[in-house]
């Protein structure tokens, strides 16, 4: 799991009540080094940071995975859409009353992650059951169409792993994270895995015109995985319990 998403989901239960510090900490830290929330006042702790969004009124935290020329799951402004499309995530806290609200954006540094606040826009709810709709649909036409391209002589691993939707990892969510959403992270992860797969060799491609035709299967699969991560790790997308 993205360390926006991990942040997202045990900051959220942490916030709630649902794991103890420790647990929140020890969940985001992984296997990192250390995590340090850059501020005016100097390097904060995650802990100390997460007080700060408790203060300000936050209730929960959404993560958003945007791509060059794909912001989704962000309100702006600029300058967070643009350090968190650099980075590939960020994080949003939910519930703040005020406007502007507040943003994260990681940025690795060696074995240890810097975190930077910006002023965030509120964004457009992710909804879960669309996100994973969607997800299927991108996997079905996919599929057929790689098929039709002959994805198995190219790269039968990717073909394999298109059709088994049990793969992949098993993600680890905290109390207060929907089965739906856990499920659909697994998911999103795993296709994501299998289009980065897919677009890191040209594989048996002969020509440009393959290599295109490929990419124009693959990267809307891999946008609708973003997609479904982004909504299996926001709260303000799941259904009411």
């Amino acid at each position: 799991m993205p360390v926006a998403g991990r942040l997202a989901w045990w900051g959220t239960a942490f916030l709630r009540g649902l794991a103890s510090p420790d647990a929140y900490v020890d969940a985001v830290l992984a296997d990192d080094a250390a995590h340090v929330f850059a501020g005016p006042e100097g390097p904060g702790s995650l802990l100390e940071a997460t007080a700060g969004l408790r203060r300000a009124g936050a209730t929960a935290l959404g993560a958003a995975f945007p791509a060059p020329g794909d912001p989704h799951g962000l309100g702006g402004p600029p300058a967070f859409s643009t350090a968190a499309t650099d980075a590939g995530e960020a994080v949003v806290a939910l519930g703040v009353p005020t406007e502007p609200g507040i943003g994260w954006v990681p940025v690795r540094v060696g074995r240890a992650i810097e975190w930077s606040s910006y002023d965030a826009r509120r964004r457009m709810p992710p909804d879960l059951g669309e996100a994973d709709r969607t997800l299927r649909r991108a996997l079905l036409e996919a599929a057929n169409e790689l098929a039709r391209l002959d994805v198995a002589r190219w790269r039968p691993e990717v073909a394999d792993a298109l059709h088994d939707l049990r793969a992949g990892d098993p993600v680890t969510a905290p109390a207060g994270v929907p089965h739906r959403a856990a499920d659909l992270a697994r998911r999103a992860l795993h296709l994501g895995e299998v289009v980065d797969l897919a677009l890191d060799s040209e594989g048996a491609a002969v020509s440009a015109g393959e290599i295109a035709a490929r990419r124009a299967v693959l990267v809307p699969l891999g946008a609708a995985a973003r997609h479904a991560l982004t909504a299996a790790c926001s709260p303000d997308g799941w259904p009411d319990a």
